[in-house]
C-alpha cells in the first residue's frame, strides 16, 4: 500500500491531475498557530478543536471527523505500507510534518520526503502553489528515503517546537539530511515565533500599512520562511 500525506486540499486537487498510484490523507492542520500541548493525543485534539472553535468558529465536530480522524489514519499502518510526506519548506509546513512523524513512531515501513522542486530563492517558500500534474510526478520521482535518525529528529523537532524550546529548536537546526533542508532558516523561525512575526506587523502598521491586503504581501516578502497565510497574519493585525 502508498500513502500520500498531502500538505492541504488545494494540493490534493492537482495531485489529482498527477495520476499517481496510492491512497491520500490530507493534513488540514495549522500547527503553526495557536495551543499544541496536551499530555495525550486525546487532550491534544481536544486542546487544537477549542483553538480553532474560539479562533475561528468552526465546530469541534467537524475539526475531528476533517483533520484529527484523518490525520489519525497514520497511526497503526501495516509494516509493508510505504509513507510519502508531501510538504513544502516553510515552517507552517515544516511543524504539520514533525506532527505526522511523531504520529508515525514505531512504524516499520519506508517513510520518504516528497519536496518542491527547481524553486528560484526568490519563490523557495512558494511550495508546491505552481506545479502541474507533471511537475508533482517529478517530485515524486525524485522523493528521499527518511533514515531511522532523520525520523527521531523529527520527533524531536516536534516536542522542542510543541514546548517553544528556543535553544533546542537552534541546536537541532544544525541537523544536517537530504530530508530537511533549510532546516537552520525554520529552526531560527520557529525560535522566534512568539515575537518576531508580530514585530513585523507592528513595524508595518507604523509604516502606515493597515489592512490585510497590503500587510499580507510585505510580511511574506520579509517574512516568507513562516508560510504564513492570510488568516494568521490577518490575527496578528488584530492583536498587535
Amino acid at each position: 500500500m502508498i500513502v500520500h500525506v498531502l500538505p492541504g486540499d488545494a494540493t490534493a486537487a492537482q495531485f489529482r491531475e498527477a495520476d499517481i498510484d496510492g491512497e491520500l490523507i490530507v493534513c488540514r492542520e495549522a500547527l503553526i498557530a495557536g495551543d499544541v500541548s496536551g499530555e495525550t493525543l486525546d487532550e491534544f485534539w481536544d486542546r487544537r478543536a477549542n483553538f480553532i472553535l474560539l479562533e475561528y468558529g468552526e465546530d469541534p465536530l467537524d475539526y475531528r471527523e476533517t483533520v484529527a480522524y484523518e490525520l489519525e489514519r497514520l497511526i497503526g499502518l501495516p509494516a509493508e505500507t510505504e509513507v510519502n510526506l508531501w510538504f513544502e519548506y516553510e515552517l507552517f509546513c515544516h511543524a504539520n510534518m514533525w506532527f505526522c512523524i511523531d504520529l508515525l513512531k514505531g512504524f516499520e515501513g519506508a517513510v520518504n520526503r516528497v519536496q518542491p522542486l527547481n524553486a528560484s530563492p526568490d519563490d523557495i517558500w512558494k511550495g508546491f502553489g505552481r506545479h502541474n500534474g507533471d511537475d508533482l510526478r517529478s517530485c515524486f520521482e525524485a522523493r528521499i528515503r527518511f533514515t531511522q535518525e532523520d525520523l527521531e529528529m523529527g520527533s524531536r523537532l516536534w516536542r522542542a517546537f510543541r514546548t517553544r524550546n528556543a535553544r533546542e529548536l537552534l541546536q537541532l537546526g544544525e541537523y544536517r539530511s537530504p530530508c530537511y533542508p533549510f532546516l537552520r532558516e525554520v529552526c531560527e523561525a520557529a525560535a522566534e515565533l512568539d515575537t518576531r512575526p508580530a514585530a513585523i506587523v507592528r513595524e508595518l502598521k507604523s509604516g502606515g500599512l493597515t489592512g490585510i491586503e497590503s500587510v499580507f504581501p510585505e510580511f511574506q516578502k520579509r517574512a516568507g520562511v513562516y508560510g504564513f497565510g492570510d488568516l494568521q497574519v490577518e490575527r496578528l493585525l488584530q492583536t498587535v
